[in-house]
């Protein structure tokens, strides 16, 4: 087993005990449910734009980028790309409109719109999602505190969730966004620390990581050819922006902040201070998986254990040491690429720099959870318990009952993450589970806010036409050869395109036809 010498065990203790104390020192301002979940509205409008950034970059980017870079190429940085197009929507209208609302639910004008069935629908996609966020994060810091401590990967994940459940707890939404603050600054110079030492040790330095770089096409963006069936270019853009209309419009991870902010403006701003800061923050970790890619290159003899450890973990624990050998023998970069990372870190980082670098990726872990946990709560209060259980509870019940839900959601995201393990790649796994869980409740929103004359039953049969297309690209993979012809023609990540679409048109054609039904009806009465 590995251990990690005193000094860093050190830094990482002051860190985590750190957050804690930020937790504590704002606990002492949370008397009601307004300040657990909106700070007031007092929060600058740069801290929550860090808040929001530092949520985005969660260890799904620190590992599952850099792991994603050194397998294939830089075709996810599209998904980067696709920001600035979906912040600009976000700003000129979802802000404008969440604010106008005065509601802390992302979700509560759903009902308005369309009835409860629609609210309690976007609730439960919004929950899933939260849940698959939770787990893939928990997932990722486990992965590589692994690596670096030898404990198993659910005794990390238990340990971890317990510090960030407690200072979520103490102290509400305002604990979360300045811990953010924080943690978006470290995990950001954790890693320009990171890229210097991968660079520093490379034999013939820059210039040969563009080399290996270019000769093993690390630097492209996928495919420019309008083929919707792999991961081209279009596909990745098309998916960033869909799902980027749902973080920034639909996520009450985001919108929970835009009431955290003095004014509208504010809030717009803060926006578009996450997308400058995150599209170079995360062609920065692309940059780190393709200099790790050169590294292990010129070092092939360092990747015998990392196939080794890959192929162990998919075995059963009966197989031989020949059986393993085998399947390690013929794993390539994409089935090890998450693991490569941590392994660096262990072989490659001086005694010192390793509990600087282990709490940036905890950090990148720690801000998307803490907020995952405080917005789940949130949505628990005002969607669920003071909808259908008690409406009209009292600011203590309110404040007791978010503390309970903080905790509930915490745990619920650790068992998840913990039934990620052996997953193939942490960014694969996320980008799917999201785009499943958030193309329905895109969709709707969608239709109620651009279509004004779409009604409660139009809103249900385009639902239930888009849940069914979901479901449909969702499982056509486990479709028999012999129906082959039934699967779905679509890569995986075009299921939140499809999806949202097939709700959002289906809804504009049955209303339009109900419109022609009822004029046609209309004027055979006045010729009557």
């Amino acid at each position: 087993m590995n251990s990690l010498p005193v000094f860093d065990l050190a830094i990482i203790a002051l860190y985590l005990i750190g957050m804690i104390l930020v937790g504590v020192y704002f606990a002492r301002k949370n008397k009601n449910a307004e300040q657990f979940t909106k700070a007031s509205g007092l929060i600058p409008g740069w801290a929550i734009g860090l808040s929001i950034y530092a949520t985005f970059l969660s260890s799904n980017t620190f590992l599952g980028v850099p792991g994603k870079a050194f397998g294939s190429n830089w075709n996810s940085f599209v998904f980067s790309i696709s920001m600035p197009f979906a912040a600009w929507v976000a700003s000129k209208y979802f802000v404008p409109f969440y604010r106008s609302t005065g509601e802390i639910s992302a979700y509560t004008h759903f009902e308005k719109r369309f009835g409860s069935w629609a609210r309690t629908y976007a609730v439960v996609c919004f929950l899933l999602t939260q849940l698959a966020r939770m787990g893939s994060v928990f997932f990722g810091i486990a992965l590589s505190l692994q690596a670096l401590t030898g404990y198993s990967m659910s005794t990390i994940m238990l340990v971890m969730g317990v510090c960030i459940i407690v200072y979520t707890v103490l102290g509400g939404i305002e604990a979360v966004i300045w811990t953010e603050v924080v943690q978006g600054i470290i995990k950001t110079l954790g890693a320009v620390l990171i890229l210097y030492l991968i660079v520093s040790g490379m034999p013939g330095g820059v210039s040969k990581i563009i080399e290996v770089g270019s000769e093993h096409g690390k630097f492209s963006l996928g495919s420019f050819a309008p083929d919707f069936s792999i991961s081209s270019f279009w596909v990745i853009l098309l998916y960033g922006f869909f799902i980027n209309l749902n973080n920034f419009g639909m996520d009450q991870n985001y919108v929970q902040r835009y009431h955290t902010a003095k004014t509208a403006e504010q809030a717009s701003k803060s926006i578009w201070l996450c997308v400058w800061l995150y599209v170079p923050a995360s062609l920065l970790f692309f940059i780190i998986g393709s200099c790790l890619f050169a590294y292990y290159n010129a070092h092939p003899e360092l990747l015998e254990g990392i196939r080794y450890q890959v192929a162990a973990e998919r075995l059963s624990k009966t197989a031989s040491a020949e059986q393993i050998q085998t399947l390690a023998a013929s794993l390539k970069p994409a089935d090890y690429g998450d693991k490569v990372m941590p392994h660096f870190m262990v072989t490659a980082i001086p005694a010192g720099l390793v509990g600087l670098i282990v709490s940036a990726i905890l950090s990148a872990a720690m801000s998307t959870i803490s907020s995952g946990m405080n917005s789940s709560a949130t949505v628990f209060l005002e969607d669920i318990y003071k909808r259908y259980f008690k409406k009209d509870s009292s600011d203590k019940q309110n404040l007791s009952l978010l503390y309970v839900a903080t905790i509930v959601f915490g745990l619920l995201g650790m068992g998840t993450g913990i039934a990620m393990i052996g997953v193939k790649s942490i960014l694969d796994i996320w980008w799917q589970l999201s785009g499943i869980f958030a193309a329905g409740m895109l969709g709707l929103f969608l239709l109620g806010l651009i279509s004004r004359k779409s009604k409660n039953a139009e809103a249900v049969i385009a639902t239930l036409i888009g849940v069914l297309v979901i479901i449909w690209m969702t499982f056509s993979g486990n479709i028999p050869e012999e129906y082959a012809w039934l699967r779905s023609p679509f890569h995986v990540n075009m299921i939140i395109v499809i999806g949202t679409l097939s709700i959002f048109l289906c809804g504009i054609f049955i209303t339009k036809l109900r419109g022609s039904r009822e004029e046609v009806l209309s004027n055979d009465q006045g010729r009557s």
